[in-house]
């Protein structure tokens, strides 16, 4: 080989290692290929699994609804973000429509469609209606999904729960904010929300976690939270009024949440009396989300001087229609003074002193007032009683002449009431009283009878056993017929029976004998 051409190759191999040299072009030609079976590769990636086509989208929409879906308008949106909007949106289940959407939001990321994630769906003018549980329009079969959601909002939506009776009006929940993040069937979901209760009428606002979904038992899928309660108008229960506040937590499953916390009631007051307490009490319970039911484990509530203490349920009746209230409560520390403030009109309670105490009461469901349909049956003894001025005075009456003494002579102010007891059943808003005793100094009584809780109006009557003749329990002309009478007792053991009643009514009552009333001579001796 001659010079120049061994020159001429050593400059050819030079120049294919110098930049920009063919080697170079080669590696543009390599990468600008592998970078376009790249592209072809997304691009078909995308296109096959492209999700917001209208058929993809409806097809879901019908899978996690389960039923038909029909849609006004459909737009695809390619920038600055994948998605879709659709425009009067409509799901029906069975024969019924449950939800309709008037604009339905969908946006993703590019990333995020290989990666199967939404970033965001926005619900606007969301209205959902629940058809009664237990029918069959209300039995829905979810469809897993591989599509993960990161959030979903659904703000100013409507959610109604219809009735058994179709002419009732539903249960509507406006709710003012709505979101859910991390939707999805392999971790649980964070929701947090803000709306406007029915009954009673009040804010609710929540938080915390809910699922993973339990497809084959829902009642079995976890939930756990925080609430807040405030401005529950206690007014929309008849009998009852007041602005009721509460906080607490809750967790467990759907079908069994155990829930604990406080409420206060600043202004709680029973209508038929008309006097306000500040009511405060501290609960724990268990609530059926499936069903609606609440079962009360124990409630701690304290007013004025008193406290009781309660357990029972308010769950729904087995056709179905209205929930009814059982509630057991006791008290060993309650004063009789406070509970009769709750019912009574006076300014004054007619009674003080401490009440030991035990009842079953029923408030079933329907359109009647409080005091015709609670019904109530239970115990209680009240011990060292103190009568108001004007109630001491009646008494006085038969205090003072069972122990011998004239009207004139009782001016001392000592308590008159000891060791009252007895059983009282209230239907109808009529208490009816038995085995009802007390003792006052000179005499002891057992008495049966009524006391109205609408028309105030009373109906005592028993057998007093006095110390004394029985001419001394009265004045005047009875006392004189009574002194004739005497003969007629001298076979009785020591300590006299005459028969007493306490009749009128609760703004006016009269304490007096009544030799004639075979209700009363048939009440058991003290």
């Amino acid at each position: 080989m001659s010079t120049a051409a061994i020159e001429r190759s050593e400059r050819d191999s030079d120049a294919s290692l110098r930049p920009g040299g063919p080697a170079r072009y080669k590696w543009l030609i390599v990468a600008f290929t592998v970078g376009c079976v790249i592209i072809a590769a997304v691009s078909f990636a995308v296109i096959h699994w492209w999700p917001f086509t209208r058929s993809a989208v409806l097809r879901d929409l019908r899978e996690a609804g389960d039923g038909q879906v029909s849609v006004r308008t459909f737009r695809e949106t390619h920038f600055p973000s994948p998605g879709c909007v659709l425009e009067g949106v409509v799901l029906h289940h069975g024969n019924a429509e449950v939800m309709t959407i008037d604009r339905l939001t969908i946006r993703g990321t590019y990333t995020g469609i290989l990666a199967q994630h939404v970033s965001k769906i926005t619900a606007e003018g969301l209205h959902v209606t629940i058809p009664p549980f237990g029918s069959s329009n209300a039995a829905f079969k979810t469809h897993r999904s591989k599509i993960v959601v990161d959030e979903i909002v659904a703000n100013n939506s409507i959610l109604e729960f219809r009735r058994n009776d179709p002419q009732a009006e539903p249960v509507r929940f406006d709710i003012h904010e709505a979101s859910l993040k991390d939707v999805g069937w392999k971790a649980p979901l964070t929701y947090k929300i803000r709306l406007h209760s029915p009954q009673p009428p009040g804010e609710i606002a929540a938080d915390g976690k809910f699922g993973v979904w339990n497809e084959s038992d829902p009642g079995n899928t976890p939930v756990s939270g925080h609430y807040k309660l405030e401005h529950a108008d206690l007014g929309a229960f008849e009998g009852i009024s007041g602005e009721l506040s509460s906080t607490g937590q809750f967790e467990g499953k759907l079908s069994h949440m155990d829930v604990s916390g406080e409420t206060e009631t600043p202004n709680f007051e029973v209508k038929e009396g008309g006097h306000p307490v500040a009511l405060k009490t501290k609960l724990s319970a268990w609530v059926d989300g499936t069903r609606g039911d609440t079962f009360l484990t124990r409630v701690d509530g304290d007013f004025l001087k008193t406290h009781i203490v309660a357990e029972g349920s308010i769950a729904g009746l087995k056709d179905g229609k209205g929930k009814t209230a059982t509630i057991e409560f006791k008290s060993s520390k309650a004063r009789i003074e406070d509970l009769l403030r709750l019912f009574v009109k006076s300014e004054r309670p007619p009674m003080s002193g401490g009440v030991v105490l035990q009842a079953h009461a029923v408030l079933p469901p329907g359109d009647e007032p409080f005091l015709k349909k609670v019904r109530l049956r239970g115990g209680f003894g009240i011990s060292g009683g103190e009568f108001s001025v004007k109630t001491q005075q009646g008494v006085d009456k038969l205090s003072a002449g069972a122990r011998g003494e004239s009207e004139r002579e009782k001016n001392d102010p000592e308590t008159v009431l000891s060791g009252l007891k007895g059983q009282v059943d209230l239907v109808g808003g009529t208490a009816k009283f038995s085995g009802l005793t007390f003792n006052i100094p000179g005499a002891a009584s057992r008495m049966n009878g009524s006391y109205n809780l609408i028309t105030h109006k009373i109906d005592l009557r028993g057998q007093l056993q006095v110390d004394s003749k029985i001419s001394n329990t009265t004045n005047g002309g009875k006392a004189f017929l009574l002194k004739m009478m005497e003969p007629f007792f001298k076979k009785k053991r020591k300590g006299q029976l005459v028969p007493v009643k306490i009749s009128g009514t609760y703004e006016h009552p009269q304490f007096g004998l009544d030799l004639n009333d075979e209700k009363a001579e048939h009440v058991r001796a003290p």
